[in-house]
């Protein structure tokens, strides 16, 4: 049995993503593999990462698409067991209206 199988979690343990969990997409190639969180659910994007930076976890869903994977987590409870925080979608900051320039002149114009 390989350790970073496809379809197995791991714990991300060092980049920006530190601490988050992972699921490997594709067997290890040249020291590195390829894993997705996915986003949406524990804040890792798809990408490449080097083995030394990941730690594997005993538990494993089946690989496939983000949205496939999205179903897993979601179906699989390990979303609370494992105590991840899904993030939350950010909406754009919505712009306020900002007065022309000579619109202030105006005003005290027409005191």
């Amino acid at each position: 049995m390989a350790v970073l199988e496809p379809g197995r979690i791991v714990l991300k343990i060092a980049g920006r993503e530190g601490g988050r969990y992972a699921v490997v997409m594709e067997n290890p190639k040249e020291g590195f593999v390829l894993i997705s969180g996915p986003k949406s659910i524990t804040g890792v994007k798809r990408r490449k990462c080097s083995i030394f930076h990941v730690e594997p976890t005993e538990h494993s869903l089946a690989a496939g698409t983000d949205e496939q994977l999205e179903k897993e987590w979601k179906n699989s409870g390990l979303i609370q067991k494992l105590g991840i925080k899904i993030p939350e979608k950010r909406n754009a900051k919505q712009a306020k209206p900002r007065p022309r320039a000579g619109a202030a002149k105006q005003k005290e114009e027409k005191k």
